[in-house]
């Protein structure tokens, strides 16, 4: 196929591919720890239908001991081709509090080029992007194809990773297609070549038997809450550097976005300074970040008058590619218990790690994507970092150090992936999927020599 013929078939089954991704996002599949496995599971059996529409000869799901089931399809490459692995995820971050949201998070809704819902980007998009790609060549695909779509990757449980390390030979590849990332700007193309790593734990303090009465017992009684929050704070500097012992700042070798940029995009309020030192870029992308997402405490709506016992936080710690996430989570595993006040008790559980990643320049693959991004894009794509994590890049190119890892996606930095009012632009996600079909395309003849 010619690249105009490429280009025509992706538009035209556009259509189709929005009505996939509508219906896939209209499944919670939540697969976080006290949520319903049922729309998990038919996330799963959605994915399986979506991938034999793409015409792959062999599709399969496969437990994960663990966790939820990986859809998996292949097509063998013709000869002299090279492999590729297309990589996405169908679950996806719970939706939070419902009030945030201007449209229900599980009814996709479009508004002004843009599907709206939790998971419409983050990764569904990236379902979406490789059928609608795959679908553009009608069966006969220019590389071998696989296709691994990962059903618990926002819970970063690392059941994946196992399974992978435990049969390498079903990921094995020349490449591999990462699409669960994207541009810092709808239109605006960018690779993204490296990713933080990743920690979180819970800590828990405790200090009474049981909650007492604070007109009795406060100003005496060592508060839970008060110990937790004291601890907490010591984790940053009043300019929001991280006091941590160990975790330096790091910079990033490339441009990233203007402060008035970031600040667009985050929604920082008027008035509401930015957090840590050095450039953007370096903050967002090659330096630690701690971040407590989560703290078990009464409620203000339930709240009594009452000296807490124990609180418990989930922190998370974001890790420079180069990195050791162990290592940063157990300094700052000891900076809480150093700086842990009145002798409380403080433990520590659920600890979960994932390793960063930093992409190797070069490459025939990376050379077909740049090729393939200028002519859907109008434009070269630049290079661009990560502050987030995705688990199972770091275990490919630790078992396949020769291959390429190419990441992008349509999850542009305004698509609120992780928060209320997620939403994908669908231009985006069309030049996304023509991206990967193009490349599809020149890295089979490049590769092979055809």
């Amino acid at each position: 196929m010619t690249a105009e013929q490429i280009e025509n078939a992706v538009a035209a089954g556009m259509p189709q591919a929005v009505e996939d991704l509508k219906r896939l996002v209209a499944i919670p599949s939540v697969a976080f720890p006290g949520h319903p496995a049922e729309p998990v599971l038919a996330a799963a059996e959605a994915v399986e239908e979506l991938l034999r529409s793409a015409g792959l000869p062999h599709v399969r799901r496969f437990p994960i001991e663990g966790s939820f089931p990986a859809v998996y399809g292949e097509a063998p490459a013709p000869p002299g081709a090279p492999t590729v692995l297309l990589y996405a995820h169908y679950d996806v971050q719970p939706a939070g509090d419902p009030a945030l949201w201007r449209t229900p998070p599980f009814e996709p809704t479009l508004i002004d080029g843009g599907l709206h819902g939790r998971g419409a980007a983050d990764d569904k998009s990236g379902v979406i992007a490789h059928v609608a790609a795959l679908r553009a060549f009608q069966g006969r695909f220019p590389v071998g194809v696989k296709v691994l779509i990962e059903g618990q990757e926002e819970y970063a449980g690392g059941h994946l990773e196992a399974f992978i390390e435990a049969n390498p030979e079903l990921a094995r590849a020349d490449a591999f297609v990462v699409a669960d990332t994207g541009n810092p700007r709808v239109g605006d193309p960018a690779v993204t070549t490296s990713l933080r790593g990743f920690g979180a734990f819970t800590i828990e303090v405790r200090t009474l038997k049981e909650a007492v009465h604070s007109g009795q017992f406060g100003g005496a009684a060592p508060d839970a809450l008060a110990a937790l929050l004291r601890m907490l704070a010591s984790l940053h500097d009043d300019n929001g550097d991280i006091r941590v012992p160990g975790l330096p700042r790091g910079a990033f070798l490339g441009a990233g976005p203007s402060e008035e940029e970031f600040r667009a995009t985050a929604g920082v309020l008027d008035g509401v300074s930015l957090v840590g030192s050095g450039s953007i870029a370096d903050r967002l992308w090659s330096s630690y970040a701690i971040t407590v997402t989560g703290i078990d405490a009464p409620s203000v709506a339930n709240a009594v008058n009452a000296v807490q016992p124990v609180a418990r936080a989930r922190v998370t710690v974001r890790v420079p590619p180069a990195g050791d996430p162990k290592k940063a989570i157990d300094d700052v595993i000891d900076h809480l218990r150093r700086v842990t006040p009145w002798g409380a008790k403080a433990s520590v559980d659920d600890v979960v790690l994932g390793s960063g990643f930093l992409a190797i320049p070069g490459g025939s693959a990376r050379t077909a994507l740049n090729h393939a991004m200028e002519r859907a894009y109008g434009r070269p794509p630049r290079d661009i970092g990560a502050g987030g994590g995705i688990p199972l890049v770091a275990t490919l190119t630790r078992l396949f150090p020769a291959a390429e890892v190419l990441l992008f996606g349509a999850e542009d930095d305004g698509a609120a992936i992780h928060a209320p009012n997620e939403r994908v632009n669908l231009e985006e996600l069309r030049r996304t999927a023509t991206s990967e079909a193009l490349f599809l395309a020149e890295y089979g003849t490049a590769a092979s020599g055809r």
